[in-house]
């Protein structure tokens, strides 16, 4: 697994501003977008593409084209969807999935309450939107998830991450033969006894939409 943190003014910029607890959540929402634009241009390296011919005013050149299947964006709901806007602003042609899961609280096991993906993913790239890796149970549920329907390349943008999650997903996705990379804006500290990123951001669902849901 390849974690990759994105070292760039702008990033930190944005972050720092995403971390202050005076961020009201339309600006909160607004940064978000705009920061997660920035991951996506480096999670998007190795997008796959092909070649096209084409005419220009004044020859015919051959370039590049994204290459079919195209591919899969998946937020993982809810805060996951406060980050597709920015990551479809880079990829407006790939299509969208959607995928809810949660812990329970007694078992600790991770389950789906909803999710809206084709049957078969072979072949296909996916980008998973979750904004922060924290205990790192859910993003490797929703990554198992995703290869179980035969997806070959992951990659999740997250906009902050612990060490904690980051050392769980690598032993929980040790046996997977299909790449998985995080892109980050940051490496966090370490988790609280609350299970929270430390200095972190909070919880990103409630200060994206609120406390209600």
């Amino acid at each position: 697994m390849r974690i990759q943190v994105v070292d760039h003014p702008l990033v930190a910029h944005k972050l720092t501003a995403l971390r202050d607890q005076e961020t009201d959540s339309p600006t909160f929402r607004r940064l978000t977008d705009e920061l997660v634009t920035l991951l996506a241009y480096e999670a998007t390296r190795d997008v796959r593409v092909g070649p096209v011919e084409i005419h220009t005013p004044v020859s015919l050149t051959t370039g590049v084209k994204m290459a079919t299947p195209r591919p899969l964006v998946v937020p993982i709901l809810r805060a996951g969807l406060g980050m597709l806007e920015g990551m479809m602003r880079l990829l407006p042609t790939a299509e969208v999935g959607f995928l809810g899961m949660e812990r329970n609280e007694e078992t600790l096991e991770v389950a789906t309450y909803a999710e809206r993906l084709p049957d078969d993913l072979s072949g296909r790239q996916c980008y998973v939107l979750d904004p922060m890796l924290a205990t790192g149970g859910t993003l490797a549920a929703a990554i198992k998830f995703l290869t179980d329907r035969g997806a070959d390349d992951i990659t999740a943008l997250c906009l902050l991450v612990a060490p904690e999650g980051c050392a769980r997903l690598e032993r929980e996705l040790s046996d997977l033969e299909v790449p998985v990379a995080v892109v980050t804006a940051a490496m966090d500290e370490k988790l609280n006894e609350k299970g929270y990123i430390v200095p972190g951001l909070g919880d990103a669902g409630d200060r994206l939409y609120g406390l209600a849901g």
